[in-house]
């Protein structure tokens, strides 16, 4: 059965789903047969959107984030929302904020959880748009909002034929860089933006970000950044400087705007090259 997703089956900060058209067009350029290596497996959505573009390829996805864990604790997810949804009913306003009453009542019910709680997901049934938390003691602090989906959330299928692995990027691509058909996708942490929901944020300082352009050198891509980063930037000043050479020389590049509130503005950037063998 085919399971075609066009968005992370639960919620992630940061995924791809805005660039699956402009990636789906962009793969046509590389070949079928080659090993996808999702160096920065956040959400798994590129992986997903590879194996379901081309069945046959070999598709590594790193669970950098732990998102598998979430997947396979769908089910717990799914009951604790349900009974958080019985909650909020009875609530006239379907999407407004949660009286004081109601709120201590579902932090109630979640405190009564034992073992896994996904968050991430938890809280984005609850609080403001893009706002998530990552602990109870966080959550309980928030103000609660009537938005709870009305549905359970469904995973089947998702990441189907895809291998995945958990470590150190660097190391997954020293694994595979040699590899004469090994095309590398490449989302990190985005630089000077909020990345609260990802595994140990703080690790990702300016040196980090500059290493990470180490994968795109002399490599098969697909980069994943934003304006707000400035690296484009950095690496064409420094090769105009002929402080070393651009690692996104005879590249192609999409941007698509991005818009968080009415004031709040940014290009999303996808970087793109295949390197023929």
């Amino acid at each position: 059965m085919n399971f075609n997703y066009v968005q992370a089956p639960l919620p992630f900060q940061g995924q791809k789903r805005r660039f699956l058209k402009s990636f789906k067009e962009a793969l046509k350029d590389f070949p079928e047969d080659a090993i996808y290596v999702d160096l920065f497996g956040g959400s798994g959505l590129l992986s997903h959107t590879v194996k379901q573009f081309y069945p046959n390829s070999e598709v590594i996805y790193n669970d950098f984030d732990g998102y598998t864990f979430r997947l396979e604790n769908v089910q717990k997810t799914n009951s604790l929302l349900s009974d958080v949804r019985e909650i909020c009913s009875k609530s006239i306003d379907r999407k407004g904020k949660l009286s004081n009453e109601l709120h201590s009542e579902i932090i109630g019910r979640i405190s009564k959880e034992k073992g896994f709680v996904d968050w991430v997901t938890i809280s984005s049934s609850l609080l403001f748009s893009m706002n998530y938390a990552t602990s109870f003691e966080q959550l309980k602090k928030e103000t609660f909002y009537n938005k709870v989906r009305l549905s359970d959330y469904c995973v089947d299928g998702y990441l189907e034929g895809v291998s995945k692995v958990r470590e150190d990027y660097q190391c997954l691509f020293a694994k595979y860089q040699h590899y004469p058909k090994a095309v590398f996708l490449i989302d990190p942490p985005y630089l000077s933006t909020n990345c609260s929901t990802y595994t140990n944020p703080d690790y990702w300082k300016l040196s980090d970000y500059l290493n990470v352009l180490n994968t795109v050198d002399n490599t098969s891509y697909f980069y994943f950044t934003s304006n707000k980063s400035q690296i484009i930037e950095l690496c064409d000043w420094m090769s105009k400087k002929k402080c070393f050479k651009n690692p996104f020389s005879c590249s192609t590049t999409v941007s698509i705007n991005t818009s968080l509130t009415h004031n709040a503005k940014y290009d999303d950037i996808m970087i793109y090259r295949y390197k023929n063998v």
